[in-house]
């Protein structure tokens, strides 16, 4: 039976992690101190969250091995299933225009070419045993009928996929089968792994989207398979606000969102950002200055250690996390630019609010009708202005942007 995996280890480390952010946090203080500056590996290591039992944590002291890690390249294949009941009205290449190349080209924006998805397209319908409405596909679906339904679709496709040839499977149904519900689709870990030529197959894709599919839904599910938690707010009664936590920022927040590119918390837990990009400041009265380049800037030369994230630790599972945020790249069409605050959780669960979006203006909303959540699309703070995060006791003012785009913010323990 399919069932989400969780992170190996971390029961017995902790302990060990609590004791070693406090020391860590302390060591920090002193070495400022005492035996000047930290060099910025050292420093940023400091604000590295520890992963914990949480769900898709955000922890990034460690990775979980039970995900790839998208560095270098990744081979995905793309099939598309049929069922006896409907017969398809497109083929599979009209279809797959609606995924790729666009799916791969968020992540080369995202990652500054750090990671290529490289898609493979099953260029043939394969067709699906029974019937689509007898799988039960919806939202919550039934964890024995999606069994049988990844069951079904692996062995439809082994005669003519290699599945040796690929580390990820997208296994896409005939949007115009009646039994699809666009609502399913999702990620699938398996603990227990299936097997086709000679090879575990541990994760799958399962896409039942309409055409053309909600935006960047690829992208956001792809998001799950590299260990990134969901940042919206699901209601429990299913009516409400859903994007309440981050609003547009970030697609694992909502694939609609006007500001779809990670976080920079993300980039650097996936790899994206270095270590030297990543600011780490002790909290203190005293006020400290910080630049931080836009965090979809394109790279230039001497980048890898221009700072994209500035990080304060607030405690042994917490952090608030500074970025800069523009309308280039992926956030082309942002509706607000200037310096985002977000306060991270590694202790909890996706879906939970692990990443909570600061607001700048809590007495404005923007960009009525195309943001997913006005009240937080003008969220990013602009030169002059500040906030105050009473929960954490800091204080944060934009001081400046310089000519080539680059911000200032001082940083400071509120009183």
């Amino acid at each position: 039976m399919p069932r989400d995996q969780t992170p190996d280890g971390v029961e017995r480390r902790r302990l060990r992690r609590l004791a070693a952010v406090t020391t860590s946090l302390s060591a920090l203080i002193a070495t400022s101190v005492v035996a000047g500056p930290a060099t910025a590996s050292e420093a940023a290591h400091s604000c590295a969250l520890g992963r914990t039992e949480a769900h898709h944590s955000e922890g990034l002291d460690s990775w979980n091995g039970g995900y790839p890690r998208p560095t270098g390249k990744l081979d995905a294949v793309m099939i598309f299933l049929s069922f006896p009941d409907s017969r398809p009205i497109a083929r599979p290449g009209e279809l797959s225009k609606d995924y790729f190349p666009a799916t791969s080209r968020f992540f080369d924006r995202a990652s500054y070419g750090r990671f290529r998805l490289r898609s493979h397209l099953h260029q043939k319908w394969v067709q699906m045993p029974h019937r689509s409405a007898a799988y039960g596909i919806q939202r919550d679906w039934d964890a024995g009928r999606r069994s049988a339904y990844l069951r079904d679709a692996v062995a439809a496709a082994d005669s003519s996929v290699d599945f040796s040839r690929y580390d990820l499977v997208y296994f896409v149904a005939d949007p115009d089968a009646p039994g699809v519900d666009s609502d399913a689709t999702k990620v699938v870990n398996l603990d227990e792994p299936m097997h086709a030529d000679h090879t575990d197959l541990r994760r799958f894709v399962t896409v039942f989207e309409q055409s053309p599919p909600d935006r960047n839904v690829l992208a956001h599910e792809t998001g799950h398979v590299f260990d990134l938690p969901d940042l919206y707010h699901r209601p429990q009664d299913g009516r409400g606000d859903w994007d309440t936590y981050v609003g547009d920022w970030d697609l694992m927040g909502s694939q609609f969102g006007l500001a779809p590119d990670p976080f920079a918390w993300h980039k650097w837990k996936l790899g994206w950002l270095g270590d030297d990009q990543v600011d780490c400041t002790p909290l203190s009265r005293a006020p400290s200055l910080h630049s931080l380049r836009p965090l979809s800037a394109p790279t230039e030369p001497g980048d890898d250690r221009r700072r994209r994230l500035l990080v304060v630790r607030t405690g042994p599972d917490s952090v608030l996390a500074l970025e800069a945020r523009g309308a280039a790249g992926n956030d082309r069409s942002v509706c607000s630019q200037g310096i985002l605050a977000y306060r991270v959780h590694s202790d909890t669960a996706s879906g939970s609010g692990p990443v909570h979006v600061l607001d700048g203006h809590p007495g404005t909303a923007g960009c009525w009708g195309t943001s997913v959540y006005p009240p937080l699309a003008d969220a990013p703070l602009g030169v002059g202005e500040s906030l105050t995060d009473a929960h954490a006791g800091v204080r944060i003012q934009v001081e400046r942007r310089s000519s080539d785009g680059d911000w200032t913010v001082k940083v400071a323990r509120a009183d």
